[in-house]
């Protein structure tokens, strides 16, 4: 049984329980450019609806006119889920799961909007809340943490299926556990998913060791202009249309690029930009330090936490960089200012 933050989150779980008791037809969507966490919690969602509660009819979406991102086709489940532009229900509820600002549903924002309710699971901050009950805790590591705790929570027995799909949300939020927000709630969560069944080496196999020759050539082209700012201390890199092209990879393909840029020696702020169709540019950013890099992204359009975040423009990669530079540089700048004003700790004698 799990115990962190547990007794926190029990009326909002309840509440959301409410709403599921009350609905017939529910859908279960994420976030535009879905990554793992995304897919796999939603498809652990939906799966913990039908096992506890019987006669519901839930549909996983898609909030993109796409496919599933070819690196998470393994994941259990992951032939039912349906493009939003297939999609013509008039939902009784329409949760949210791993995102909570209503701009990240892309196409399936009117599907919320024609819902008669709104539950949200989500672990990224958000101050306008818009949802009728759930739970949005930016301090865990993944909304995949927190669907588990919600299942835990109801008394439902996690099969091995659901438990692949959320330590698979949990990995990759996490990079492998080798981010700072691995802390020892999302690894007391990984151990109980493994003991449901989950395979982490499974995982590992298909997200992390099965790339396409393809997507090494890109990811050839994408290192070969990593260019470093501020003392080495941030490091850049891009992707144009024409490289997606030329190598013959999807964009949707694309979601692990800014790890390497990340990987840069010194590095403590990471850039990854991406041209996406409709003349715009998906930025991804990433702090290895104390910096928040949220703002940024806040200012930029975009959003997430103090050391994940992405916001997308209009624009050309250099217009894109144009924009973020600056504000990348004055973050660094207020740092210096405050550690030079910091008092020096007194020697001892």
């Amino acid at each position: 049984m799990l115990i962190s933050n547990m007794d926190g989150q029990a009326e909002q779980f309840d509440a959301l329980a409410a709403l599921i008791d009350e609905a017939t037809d529910i859908a279960v969507c994420a976030h535009t450019s879905p990554d793992g966490d995304a897919i796999g919690s939603t498809l652990a969602l939906a799966e913990i609806i039908e096992a506890g509660w019987e006669g519901k009819r839930v549909s996983v979406l898609l909030a993109d006119d796409d496919v599933v991102p070819r690196t998470y086709g393994f994941l259990p489940g992951v032939e039912r889920v349906v493009r939003v532009a297939d999609y013509e229900g008039d939902p009784d509820l329409f949760i949210c799961v791993d995102l909570s600002e209503p701009g990240r549903l892309n196409d399936a924002r009117a599907v919320l909007e024609r819902s008669a309710k709104v539950g949200v699971l989500d672990h990224h901050p958000s101050s306008d809340p818009f949802w009728d009950a759930g739970v949005v805790r930016p301090l865990a590591a993944a909304s995949g943490v927190i669907v588990t705790e919600f299942a835990v929570h109801r008394c439902i027995e996690l099969t091995p299926t659901m438990a692949q799909n959320l330590m698979c949300a949990i990995v990759t939020d996490t990079g492998r556990f080798q981010y700072q927000n691995a802390d020892g709630e999302a690894f007391e969560v990984a151990s109980l998913l493994v003991d449901a069944g989950a395979s982490p080496s499974e995982i590992a196999l298909h997200v992390y060791q099965s790339d396409r020759l393809a997507y090494i050539h890109l990811c050839a082209v994408v290192m070969s202009r990593i260019t470093t700012f501020e003392q080495g201390r941030l490091s850049y890199s891009y992707a144009t249309t024409a490289d997606f092209k030329t190598n013959e990879v999807p964009v949707a393909e694309c979601d692990g690029l800014v790890d390497l840029v990340r990987c840069v020696d010194g590095t403590q702020v990471a850039l990854f930009l991406k041209e996406v169709p409709g003349d715009k540019v998906r930025g991804n950013l990433r702090s290895k330090c104390g910096l928040d890099i949220s703002g940024i992204a806040r200012e930029l359009g975009g959003g997430g936490h103090k050391a994940a975040a992405g916001f997308t423009v209009e624009g050309t990669v250099d217009e894109a960089l144009s924009a973020a530079l600056p504000k990348l540089h004055a973050l660094f700048e207020s740092a210096d200012a405050a550690d030079a004003a910091a008092p020096v700790p007194a020697e001892k004698h």
